[in-house]
């Protein structure tokens, strides 16, 4: 569910990086692949290397700083609810305690 909302605000960060920036293009080129990851993982979460594969997602959002601070901004907003999301998948696997 978080990439499916990943890939949405991902989306909607188009039209204002095109608006903002002076060359556009290699800033929508990155959004549209990294929705399309985002997209690809979230049909596929049933694997059990979905949450690496999400994490290398996020650090590769993050990777988008030099493009626009806001696409790092957005990444570390995301790793953020990715790692929390593995952590509670983690704490759900776990036996409960008596």
């Amino acid at each position: 569910m978080a990439l499916s909302f990943e890939a949405l605000a991902l989306l909607l960060a188009i039209v204002p990086m095109r608006m903002i920036l002076d060359e556009p293009a290699a800033a929508t080129i990155a959004i549209v692949v990294l929705t399309l990851a985002c997209v690809v993982l979230a049909g596929m979460s049933r694997r059990a290397w979905i949450w690496p594969a999400g994490a290398v997602l996020q650090v590769a959002v993050i990777a988008c700083w030099p493009l626009h601070w806001a696409l790092g901004a957005a990444g570390v907003v995301f790793a953020l609810v990715w790692a929390y999301c593995w952590y509670v998948k983690i704490q759900l696997a776990r036996p409960p305690k008596r």
